[in-house]
């Protein structure tokens, strides 16, 4: 094998260096397009809807309860706490049967079991949200009108579980819609996450004498919760921006939900049942994407946050 001199190896060292620095910027500017796109969208919203800002603080808008374009009036609040109600309810019902399912998975279920669930997950991933919509008006909406008297009667005393003449038609259908259709996003990340735990971390705690759901809980779980954490980050990410299974299932009225089964009206059915009509309307246009852009800054303000408390998590176990 020829020996390369010194001088010859110093400077292959140093081509090799001018290359990975020519690659890495390279990259960097492929990269910049995406960041661009994001800045181009958020330049975009904020001029057209710089006249409703003009006339209104953004904390007004925000903190508005009423809705009335014909009269001036555009409260964002109802649609942002018919936003956050959907996708708290579809998040509480989605995460702890996704988790201990993708659990199951990955720790207990045998080869053929995986064979078919994979496929499906697939399918149900697939499917269009207005499939679900449908599904959702034909069997959640009836589901929840018949049982909500009875839960009412029984748990009224909770907060929000107290029924005012139920239609089915309200955060809880929404809830259980949006719930369904983020399962095939958090199942095979949270799948794959654990998965990729070494399984020298698994064999050594067999090794211990620890059974193996302490295996699991002591050993696996702390190592994966970065990666759960990120699958649950992307399933809020689906749940939040989620229109047409809502729109058909949520209700659509304008007031802040006081219950599980009152209707409610998320920002994005506000943008779809709206814009294209009667835009003729002072500030009505302005309104609309203004409400576009308070959506697109929550997202990436969300994201921004867990990616904040997935590095703080990251530190903690080590990965």
């Amino acid at each position: 094998m020829m020996s390369l001199s010194p001088p010859t190896l110093r400077q292959h060292h140093s081509v090799r260096a001018a290359l990975d620095r020519l690659c890495a910027r390279g990259l960097a500017l492929l990269a910049l397009p995406v960041i661009g796109l994001l800045l181009a969208l958020i330049v975009a919203l904020a001029v057209r809807a710089a006249p409703i800002l003009q006339e209104r603080s953004l904390w007004a808008l925000l903190a508005g309860r009423v809705w009335k374009p014909l009269q001036g009036e555009f409260g964002f609040l109802p649609f942002l706490a018919g936003t956050l109600w959907v996708t708290a309810v579809a998040l509480a019902l989605a995460v702890p049967p996704c988790l201990l399912a993708s659990i199951y998975l990955s720790e207990y279920a045998q080869p053929r079991l995986r064979a078919v669930a994979w496929p499906t997950l697939d399918l149900l991933g697939g499917i269009p949200s207005v499939v679900y919509g449908v599904w959702g008006v034909l069997t959640v909406v009836p589901a929840v009108q018949a049982l909500a008297p009875w839960l009412s009667r029984r748990l009224g005393f909770l907060p929000g579980l107290s029924a005012r003449n139920p239609t089915g038609y309200g955060v809880l259908s929404g809830g259980i819609v949006l719930a369904v259709m983020v399962a095939p996003v958090i199942i095979p990340v949270a799948v794959e996450v654990l998965r990729a735990v070494p399984q020298g971390l698994r064999a050594a705690s067999l090794a211990v004498g620890a059974t193996h759901w302490q295996t699991v809980r002591h050993a696996v779980l702390p190592r994966a919760l970065p990666g759960l954490l990120a699958a649950v980050v992307l399933g809020f990410a689906r749940a939040f921006g989620e229109t047409m299974a809502v729109v058909m299932v949520v209700g659509n009225v304008a007031e802040v939900p006081r219950s599980l089964f009152d209707p409610a009206y998320p920002l994005t059915a506000l943008i779809a049942n709206n814009y294209g009509e009667m835009l003729s309307i002072p500030l009505y246009d302005a309104a609309l994407l203004g409400a576009a852009l308070v959506l697109l800054l929550a997202v990436l303000g969300f994201n921004i946050l867990s990616r904040l408390v997935l590095r703080q998590v990251t530190r903690r176990y080590g990965r």
